[in-house]
């Protein structure tokens, strides 16, 4: 049988679509597979796909006719494009132009918009679902959004993201010294300073938490485009809270954490939440998208834009170190029950050769 000929399609590429594609494209290649990788090329500097084997072509995040026809000509022999986002999906079915080739989407995470946005949004689903062979989507509620929209075949694929690195060998304690958290609890939340990231209702939560002795603080490790509103608000309401950017020490901030706190209005499988599950650092999450089917009972979930309820659960969790401790042990076993990287290989192989294997010659009596 001929070598296997995969292209992965990256758009944008949030974090953890992009270390899947790597993770991916890694083990493919160790199984012998042939695989192209298209991204932007900021992609390539920070996530190294050609490191892995995989060839990489720059294509950029965009629909116009030369970004189309870069795309086009990478897919030239390929016997299966796989596009990561809905807009990856659309721009890899406009490239393959009605050529049978099997286009697998993965549907990582749910795009946010309002009013009119809204609407181009959802037609923008229904043209990434419809076009797709077939549609795996990284929660539950996502294969059920796929075929809503009127995909063909949508199954879960809970795609493993990679470990993080191990704590580098500084002590909680030095790193609670650096952040202004000695001798009052301290509480993390990690990701990219937006809307949908709840960071709103967590401030409201933290003003909350100044009735209590110690007074706790938050520190947020991200960049985005809420951080003016966030710091002029911080301000304004004399908040503890620290907004400290964007961090490539991210274990050894939930190391030091008493909790982590995850504020989203919606998640598929938070990067976060694995992080933190991973360290045993006891989290406190919205009850949204695929978070629940993640975390088990490994962590305390509140309801979504709720910052009264964020607010009880964890000064609940801050009075009550017995269930800290017991959040803490937990979350290594929930994670261990998660698929792993090869189980995630396996299943994106299996999806390949099925939609790859030749028609099985008609019966004669």
């Amino acid at each position: 049988m001929s070598q296997l000929r995969t292209v992965q399609v990256l758009g944008g590429g949030s974090a953890g679509s992009s270390a899947h594609v790597r993770s991916l494209a890694a083990g493919l290649v160790a199984r012998g597979v042939q695989v192209t990788v298209c991204a932007p090329a900021a992609l390539e500097r920070a996530y190294e796909f050609a490191a892995t084997g995989a060839r990489f072509v720059p294509v950029p995040r965009r629909s116009d006719p030369a970004a189309v026809a870069s795309l086009r000509a990478a897919c030239e022999g390929a016997d299966v494009v796989h596009a990561h986002g809905l807009h990856s999906a659309v721009r890899a079915a406009l490239a393959l132009g009605g050529r049978s080739v099997p286009l697998v989407m993965t549907w990582h995470t749910r795009a946010h918009a309002e009013g009119a946005r809204r609407s181009l949004l959802h037609l923008l689903e229904r043209r990434a679902a419809r076009a797709a062979s077939v549609v795996l989507g990284t929660s539950s509620d996502l294969v059920d959004r796929a075929r809503s929209r009127g995909a063909r075949d949508a199954r879960l694929a809970p795609v493993a993201v990679p470990a993080p690195r191990a704590p580098a060998s500084v002590s909680d304690g030095k790193m609670r010294a650096e952040l202004g958290a000695v001798e009052r609890p301290l509480i993390v939340a990690v990701g990219s300073l937006v809307p949908h990231h709840g960071y709103g209702t967590l401030l409201d939560a933290a003003r909350m938490w100044r009735r209590l002795d110690p007074v706790p603080l938050l520190v947020i490790a991200g960049e985005g485009r809420e951080r003016a509103a966030l710091r002029r608000r911080i301000k304004a309401e004399d908040l503890p809270v620290s907004l400290i950017g964007s961090r490539s020490d991210v274990p050894e901030l939930l190391a030091a954490a008493d909790l982590v706190v995850l504020p989203s209005r919606w998640e598929a499988r938070s990067v976060l939440a694995q992080e933190a599950l991973r360290a045993g650092a006891p989290l406190v999450a919205t009850a949204v998208g695929g978070v629940p089917e993640l975390v088990g009972d490994a962590a305390e979930l509140v309801p979504d834009a709720n910052a009264e309820a964020l607010a009880r659960a964890v000064a609940r969790l801050l009075g009550d170190p017995a269930e800290r401790e017991r959040l803490a042990a937990a979350g290594p076993r929930q994670a261990a029950s998660w698929p792993t990287e090869d189980d995630t290989i396996a299943q994106m192989l299996s999806v390949y050769d099925e939609l790859v294997q030749p028609l099985a010659p008609p019966r004669t009596r």
